[in-house]
């Protein structure tokens, strides 16, 4: 049997939803697992490369075909932590923003922010391997992933996206889900979701095995990062996808 090739980000955030599939030998025997940054990972479903991804939602109106999955995604309730503006100055003081390439979802949220609720002209570039040097003086930027949660002891303001875009809507945010670009077995899905559960009840092993200095993991698996793909969650993403399609 073909295997089904299946794309995840390599951050932090993925680690519980990533721990029981990689545990399980009868999953491991039906699919082919890479990892990448995320707009890599939106990039190879796009063309076919890989059958499902753990990607950015932004990339679902591009999609021929696209199929949610999972029950869990990678969203937030509020502050997120690791999608945020970093700036030296305040908002009102940025005069350009960095856009990091390795997200769609966090650019577009960023963008969305600033049309409707910041309500703020401010010059976007997209930004290059290795920018957080950059970040300094009026020019801010828009950092991901484990990147951020280093860069939060460097910068002196944090625009937190998603608790910005809580208090702009009132809903919650989904980053991140786990999505297919054709119909695949049910019996797969069904194991397949039951192992994304796996590592969430199994939080304190998976902050054993991913030592990190600069961030307190279990604040962030336990308060920062809401993996429940809710009802409401889907009702914050179509929202944002609906904002989105409007820039």
């Amino acid at each position: 049997m073909k295997k089904i090739k299946v794309g995840a980000v390599s951050y932090l955030n993925t680690k519980p939803l990533l721990y029981g599939i990689e545990r399980s030998q009868v999953l491991k025997e039906q699919i082919e697992l890479v990892k990448d940054y995320p707009s890599k990972i939106a990039a190879q479903l796009l063309d076919g490369t890989i059958d499902v991804g753990l990607v950015p939602v932004a990339v679902i109106p591009k999609m021929k075909e696209y199929h949610i999955i999972s029950d869990y995604c990678i969203g937030a309730e509020n502050d997120v932590a690791s999608v945020c503006v970093f700036s030296d100055v305040e908002l009102d003081k940025v005069e350009k923003i960095l856009l990091d390439y390795q997200s769609r979802t966090s650019v577009a949220l960023c963008k969305v922010l600033l049309k409707n609720y910041w309500k703020k002209n401010i010059v976007l570039e997209d930004a290059q391997q290795d920018f957080s040097e950059e970040i300094k003086g009026t020019t801010a930027g828009v950092l991901i992933g484990d990147r951020a949660l280093r860069q939060r002891k460097r910068s002196k303001y944090i625009y937190d996206l998603g608790g910005e875009w809580k208090q702009f809507t009132g809903l919650p945010f989904v980053f991140a889900t786990w999505i297919s670009n054709k119909k695949l077995p049910e019996i797969f899905i069904h194991l397949f979701n039951e192992k994304n559960s796996e590592g969430l009840k199994a939080i304190d092993t998976v902050i054993k095995e991913n030592e990190f200095a600069e961030y307190d993991l279990h604040t962030y698996y336990t308060h920062n990062i809401s993996y429940a793909l809710t009802a409401e969650k889907l009702k914050g993403m179509h929202l944002f996808l609906e904002l989105m399609q409007q820039l």
